[in-house]
């Protein structure tokens, strides 16, 4: 029986918002929401917050949670995974972002599915359809366009297909086009640490999107549809949008 591990990276120090993962959200810090919501899952046999911080790990393990500590200079959410597989044996994990403090956790079964059924495949995320004109315009809602067997083909902040003619714009919203990224991904543990050992690439570099580094050497994402609506929380503002979401 395959062995799958939830994993969430929480850094304290976020240039645009740091201390986020301990921000208050209904009484208590995001990533504690997180961590509960994700405890949910079917398919994981545990979950781990992988943080740089004492203060996280205090409220992680107040609510009886796992959390391995990591170095400071590690440079992203994978790399922190990837690092914690050094002391955990696992065939598949997945990276949870800890700024989603409602994922769902039928999002994420949905998500490690393909992997169980498909010995071939490496990756998978998670992607929703967008029904309205302003997130398809909004850089910080990453968009993926995907082929007809649903693998990615690119990512991107701006807005993916371009539609030639705008008139047209909502005639294609309202048809299977347009779609929203939602940054959870789910690994085969051989592979995440072959990934975290690329190079950063040119396309990467250009968007700030690491997946497009996995894209750019020849690799596949499968792309797992979800109709679950999830909140990142990347800035301060982005709290207002949080008490009005429907839980």
């Amino acid at each position: 029986m395959l062995k799958i591990i939830g994993i969430i990276p929480a850094r304290y120090g976020s240039t645009r918002f740091p201390g986020k993962p301990l921000v208050d959200i209904f009484g208590k810090p995001m990533i504690v929401h997180t961590y509960l919501n994700s405890k949910k899952s079917k398919l994981l046999s545990k979950v781990i917050v992988a943080t740089d911080d004492s203060k996280i790990e205090s409220v992680i393990k107040a609510v009886d949670g796992e959390v391995i500590l990591t170095p400071t200079d590690l440079k992203s959410g994978s790399d922190r995974v990837a690092y914690c597989l050094d002391e955990l044996k696992c065939d598949i994990v997945v990276n949870i972002q800890g700024d989603e403090p409602f994922i769902n956790s039928d999002a994420i079964d949905n998500a490690i599915e393909p992997l169980i059924n498909d010995a071939s495949l490496n990756i998978s995320t998670l992607i929703k359809k967008i029904d309205d004109y302003n997130s398809i315009c909004d850089y910080n809602i990453v968009k993926v366009v995907k082929d007809i067997n649903d693998y990615a083909l690119y990512f991107s902040r701006s807005p993916i297909p371009f539609i030639r003619d705008e008139k047209e714009y909502l005639d294609y919203i309202k048809k299977d086009t347009f779609y929203k990224h939602i940054g959870l991904y789910v690994y085969r543990s051989d592979f995440l640490k072959t990934f975290v050992q690329m190079p950063e690439s040119q396309l990467e570099n250009c968007e700030k999107l690491e997946q497009l580094r996995i894209l750019e050497n020849g690799y596949r994402i499968k792309c797992v549809f979800t109709d679950y609506e999830t909140i990142s929380v990347d800035t301060p503002e982005d709290l207002d949008k949080i008490k009005n979401f429907n839980k």
